[in-house]
């Protein structure tokens, strides 16, 4: 196992997970990079954003924007969906294809592909780096003469959290 990946474990065992350094740290990232990048980093895409980071469960678009109206008024559908792009299109976020909703970016400052681990009972999708897979899907796909566009794998389980708590109840 990396450093990287002994890192992510640890950030999401049970006794150890701070969530508010979470979302401070996406939220500076986001701060940086679109700084970086020239790119604008607007109130909506902001408050979309953060709305995403108040957990680590996957978020639809319609939730996103019930929770917006309230603060905003005029907020639209159309509104959402063009944060949703900039933020995906800056690599902040991810969307969870099986789910249609979307979750935060843990690894935004660096380019990377998707290992999507979601708990079909507490919700929460664990994004890892899983690099032992994307190598052997790599070569897989080599041999196959296969040029991928986009890699994303999404896996339905239960978290170790839900088992251990199964376990003791």
């Amino acid at each position: 196992m990396t450093q990287q990946a002994e890192m992510i474990v640890l950030e999401h065992s049970p006794t150890t997970h701070d969530h508010n350094g979470c979302r401070a740290k996406a939220m500076h990232t986001a701060e940086q990079l679109c700084s970086q990048r020239g790119v604008r980093f607007t109130p909506i895409r902001r408050e979309v954003l953060e709305l995403i980071w108040e957990s680590h469960r996957a978020v639809k678009a319609y939730d996103l924007l019930d929770r917006i109206k309230p603060k905003s008024g005029t907020a639209k559908p159309a509104t959402v969906y063009r944060a949703l792009d900039f933020l995906l299109e800056q690599g902040l976020i991810h969307k969870v294809e099986s789910l249609n909703a979307f979750i935060g970016c843990s690894f935004s400052d660096r380019r990377h592909e998707q290992l999507l681990l979601t708990c079909v009972q507490c919700h929460e999708v664990e994004e890892r780096p899983g690099e032992r897979v994307m190598e052997a899907i790599a070569k897989e796909l080599e041999l196959a003469s296969f040029t991928m566009q986009r890699k994303a794998i999404e896996i339905h389980g239960i978290c170790g959290r839900c088992a251990q708590a199964k376990a003791v109840g």
